[in-house]
């Protein structure tokens, strides 16, 4: 399959020095090929080189394409660069969770939620993964037509509302997820257009939607807290974890806290997932090949059973088909960061402000590190006989000290989900080429619409 949106893919290694990327406007620099299309614009700047300057706005940028260079920035971060200060959306919605906040205060932060989503707490939490997708299962029925979209977002939805929040009614779930929507919606319009260059204080349409979808959340979220705290019962949820940890010091979140916390591992339990999933069934039902070595795979490990954890090991083709999905189609599609004062990438002093960008879409469609990159092709992540593939030159979930804590939370989560749901079911995506469009995740951009097939 093709989903190219940019010149040829991958050139021959090109060596550490930093080279000019396209010529940009006065005042706005490359702010507006960015904005038209951050995908196609990032596949343009990998194609002038490994180190490529340009500007967003006034600001002096660099853009690395090479894993050794993501490595670096992945692995310095929070040492020689900064998280940078994202956009009032962006902030409106997260607060100052660990996804925002820097230094000693992320540090304190990531320890306190750390133990929420450890090895151990993922294996309990995997029973209500897998209960969640067999009760769609039992609801989809042969020739039946859904929304895929809609259908996976409800069901990341539901197990987010069990597994962080221990709740389970209509109104948490429907409530939140419209309301996280329209924060997706607007965090990507913002980013990628001229709204990332206003003070915060400038009024728009898209802004005060964004307000109105945070006071939901927020709402929403005290709710829960409450509810947890009014309670005299012993929770297994991640709110009821977070609500009792404590630092060092012996100092507990605070509300503020605790709302941005559970906001953050929200998208990152529901968001992520449900993209992935969506992408994955769009991707199985161009590749009948891969779906059939799927079906064959979840014939022989599960025969007529549901997965559950102790499954997880075994499902490799399941796993492949995930990281492949995730190859294609990155949920999160970029990482920046802030150059400190003697901050270096390949050896090379970076100015201090410089904002050096990193995109999953580029480097993991780079033919340098992916041979026929455009292919779905599982089989390249086979431990024996895949692909040699450099470390960092595939980072879905980020790396360094700064890597997405719910990394094998969602892992687990888009395996047993598609296990479920392929051991009884296939997915005929209606015809048509479906174009990503950048959010906060890496969104479909129309409905993605599906006959059941039963197996």
């Amino acid at each position: 399959m093709s989903t190219q949106t940019g010149p040829a893919l991958g050139t021959p290694p090109r060596g550490h020095a930093f080279v000019p990327g396209p010529r940009g406007l006065p005042l706005v620099g490359n702010l507006p090929q960015f904005g038209k299309n951050p995908l196609a614009f990032f596949e343009l700047l990998r194609g002038h080189g490994d180190m490529v300057r340009w500007r967003f706005g006034r600001k002096q940028c660099v853009f690395l394409a090479d894993p050794d260079l993501v490595g670096e920035l992945l692995t310095e971060t929070e040492r020689t660069f900064d998280q940078p200060r994202l956009g009032i959306a962006f902030r409106t919605v997260l607060g100052n969770g660990m996804l925002v906040a820097r230094g000693r205060d992320w540090r304190r932060k990531r320890s306190l939620v750390q133990p929420s989503v450890r090895p151990k707490q993922v294996t309990s939490y995997a029973t209500t993964m897998a209960g969640c997708a067999v009760e769609l299962a039992d609801r989809l029925a042969d020739g039946q037509r859904i929304d895929v979209k809609r259908e996976m977002s409800a069901l990341t939805q539901k197990i987010a509302v069990r597994t962080i929040f221990g709740v389970d009614t209509p109104a948490d779930s429907e409530a939140m997820g419209r309301a996280m929507d329209v924060a997706q919606m607007e965090i990507g319009k913002e980013f990628a257009g001229l709204g990332a260059l206003l003070p915060d204080w400038v009024p728009t349409p898209g802004r005060t939607r964004i307000r109105k979808a945070a006071a939901v959340i927020d709402a929403e979220v005290r709710r829960v807290v409450a509810r947890h705290r009014d309670g005299d019962e012993e929770r297994p949820d991640l709110l009821s974890r977070l609500l009792t940890a404590v630092d060092e010091s012996g100092t507990r979140l605070s509300d503020e806290e605790i709302r941005d916390e559970a906001v953050t591992l929200y998208i990152g339990g529901h968001e992520t997932t449900s993209t992935t999933l969506v992408w994955a069934w769009y991707l199985l039902a161009r590749n009948p090949r891969v779906r059939e070595a799927l079906a064959e795979e979840l014939d022989r490990v599960l025969g007529d059973r549901d997965p559950g954890f102790g499954d997880y090991a075994q499902l490799t083709y399941a796993q492949a088909v995930v990281k492949e999905t995730l190859r294609l189609f990155p949920a999160v599609w970029l990482i920046t960061g802030i150059a400190k004062e003697g901050a270096t990438i390949g050896g090379l002093p970076v100015a201090e402000g410089t904002r050096v960008w990193s995109s999953q879409w580029a480097t993991h469609r780079d033919a340098r590190w992916f041979p026929e990159p455009e292919e779905f092709r599982p089989e390249r992540w086979d431990a024996e006989s895949g692909d040699a593939i450099p470390e960092y030159a595939w980072f879905p979930f980020g790396g360094g000290p700064r890597v997405c804590i719910g990394t094998r939370f969602a892992m687990v989560e888009s395996v047993l989900l598609l296990a479920v749901l392929a051991r009884r079911f296939t997915l005929d995506v209606d015809p048509g080429e479906i174009t990503p469009l950048t959010g906060l995740t890496l969104q479909p951009d129309r409905d993605v619409l599906a006959t059941v097939r039963a197996r």
